[in-house]
């Protein structure tokens, strides 16, 4: 072959990747240039305390903020979503308030409207009523409690649906609440769309019998310690709890689950949780387990210096890892180049993990975020071969009954009415005399809107007929 056939096979320099890899410094923005918070010094803005105390909770309080950087419209529209339609509270941290529309430039009145509207991180945390859909806010066979993990309590608040792990929710509040929540049902204060059920048992009490559950079952060796948000568990109950599962020798991983790395940074960098967890990692270096935090950033623009200074401090106690769970949700994060911008974002800024990536659960009003299990697929595949292997996150189905499933791990998928069929390879605990556990298939639906006409007239049919589904 000669030198210039050589250089045929070669692919040309110039020619385009379909995404271009480049390293973004990470940068804060100036929270100053809203008008509530022109006078917020350095010291109050890295204080948890301040931070807890300056949430926005209402359309009021967002007003107080941002004055009329954004139009009346936009506080209007927040009201009527919270009348109307919201599943989950206000309550927003200034540090992720302050990632909205960094980007642009503030010019006087109204000069944030439409960025507002448009900010992927805005549309997940503080949605409005124009955001949903008109013609399909909910699917017919949306639930509360999307994944039935209160059907799969073994004690009040411990969901056992995997055969070695369980998820410990030991607290039903966050320092944030995402309109996405998959548990609507039972996080947050009530809405006027939700009355939210409540735990009935103390603190106390429940996390005493998720311990006696767990002494009691030495298949468990993987525990989720969730909610809720880790972060609003007071620091000396928290490192008990997880004390208490470092004694049970069947435990070997333990994660805890908190948005609030992202969200609320300064609370992992205050001084009696880095010390305590320096505790929990020595213990669990000693006795040869594994803790992990996992966090939830959905969009780049999230992960800040403050985030990312909050992830290498709880590095730096000696835990194993930091590892980013999201949910995949239209004009937030469901191109390629805004889920390799995040993944890559996490990876070189703030050294967090990757790791999964769900499609949005089929909670009530949530249509206007989720995307098909197809767009899933498309994008499984289009982000393979830029991040490291082991860096490269699983986009899954949280499929009801079954559990996490990698997209291309569906039995069927009938792309017309937008069902797809799933199966496990594991029964429930208690499924021990159920001859079906592992050939019944469990289903998982598209969003209606994106289902050719067909599909879309067979649903509208469906629902004036009055047919109901278990």
């Amino acid at each position: 072959m000669s030198p210039s056939e050589k250089g045929a096979c070669r692919v040309s320099p110039t020619a385009a990747q379909p995404y271009t890899y480049r390293r973004k410094e990470l940068t804060e923005p100036d929270w100053r240039r809203f008008p509530g918070w022109s006078d917020t010094t350095r010291a109050d803005w890295e204080s948890p305390q301040w931070q807890r105390l300056n949430c926005v909770r209402n359309a009021k309080q967002l007003r107080t903020v941002l004055g009329d950087l954004v139009d009346e419209s936009f506080y209007a529209d927040l009201e009527r979503d919270r009348a109307e339609r919201a599943t989950m509270s206000v309550l927003l941290p200034p540090q992720m308030l302050n990632t909205m529309a960094s980007g642009v430039t503030v010019a006087g009145a109204g000069s944030l409207t439409d960025a507002f509207y448009a900010d992927p991180v805005r549309r997940y945390m503080l949605p409005v009523f124009s955001d949903r859909r008109a013609d399909w806010p909910s699917h017919p066979r949306a639930s509360r409690d999307a994944l039935h993990e209160q059907e799969m309590w073994v004690v009040e608040g411990l969901t056992h649906r995997y055969p070695t792990k369980v998820l410990a929710e030991i607290v039903a509040t966050c320092p944030q609440y995402c309109g996405h929540c998959t548990r609507m049902d039972l996080v947050g204060q009530s809405t006027p769309v939700v009355s939210k059920t409540r735990f009935a048992a103390k603190p106390q009490d429940r996390l005493a019998a998720m311990v006696d559950y767990l002494r009691r079952h030495p298949q468990v060796r993987d525990v989720v310690v969730s909610g809720g948000d880790v972060a609003n568990v007071p620091w000396p109950r928290l490192e008990a709890f997880v004390s208490e599962l470092l004694d049970i020798d069947s435990i070997r991983d333990i994660r805890l689950a908190s948005k609030a790395l992202v969200t609320l940074p300064q609370h992992w960098l205050s001084g009696e949780v880095l010390t305590g967890m320096e505790r929990l990692a020595k213990v669990a270096r000693d006795r040869d387990v594994q803790i992990a935090v996992h966090t939830h950033a959905n969009s780049a623009a999230s992960v800040t210096p403050l985030a990312a200074r909050a992830a290498r401090a709880v590095l730096e106690t000696g835990i194993r890892d930091v590892r980013n769970q999201g949910v995949l949700m239209h004009g937030v994060n469901d191109t390629t180049e805004q889920l390799l911008d995040l993944c890559f974002t996490l990876l070189d800024g703030a050294g967090i993990m990757p790791y999964y990536f769900y499609l949005c659960d089929m909670i009530p009003f949530s249509e206007h975020w989720r995307i098909p299990l197809s767009r899933a697929q498309v994008l499984q595949d289009d982000i393979m071969g830029y991040l490291p292997g082991f860096a490269t996150p699983r986009i899954v189905c949280d499929v009801p009954y079954v559990g996490k499933r990698w997209v291309h791990q569906v039995a069927e998928y009938d792309r017309t009415l937008g069902i797809s069929y799933w199966t496990k390879n594991y029964r429930l605990p208690g499924e021990a005399q159920d001859t079906q556990a592992l050939t019944r298939r469990h289903e998982y639906l598209d969003p209606i809107h994106t289902l050719p006409q067909e599909g879309r007239d067979w649903w509208r049919a469906s629902v004036d007929e009055g047919r109901t589904w278990n």
